[in-house]
């Protein structure tokens, strides 16, 4: 099992979850950050740091595992973050709203660190 971000960080962004990462798996992107699922170690103290339940076990991905290829394919690409940024001043707007990936994603790289 490895961990994943899904649609909730899209145009949310909270950068919680990569301090308290061990191995700085995750990757930035402009509006979303992703898990590379082979450099994760699965120890899920990530989980509990993301304030929008963000971050799945891929036990809990859809059936067809669009996040776990969604987090492969761009943490490939992005530059890797191991800091905590700002949030973004409107993040709060979109936190409950559900479908923002094919409203809102990026894939465009966001600044790293």
């Amino acid at each position: 099992m490895t961990f994943i971000v899904t649609d909730a960080c899209v145009k949310c962004k909270l950068t919680d979850c990569v301090i308290v990462c061990p191995v700085d798996c995750f990757y930035e992107g402009e509006n979303f950050l992703a898990i590379n699922p082979d450099e994760c170690i699965d120890c899920g103290v990530c989980v509990p740091e993301c304030p929008i339940d963000a971050i799945k076990p891929d036990t809990e991905d859809t059936p067809d595992g669009k996040w776990l290829a969604i987090n492969t394919e761009y943490s490939a690409k992005w530059p890797r973050i191991t800091k905590k940024k700002p949030h973004a001043p409107d993040w709060e707007l979109y936190k409950d709203q559900t479908g923002k990936f094919e409203a809102y994603f990026s894939p465009e790289p966001g600044a790293g660190d």
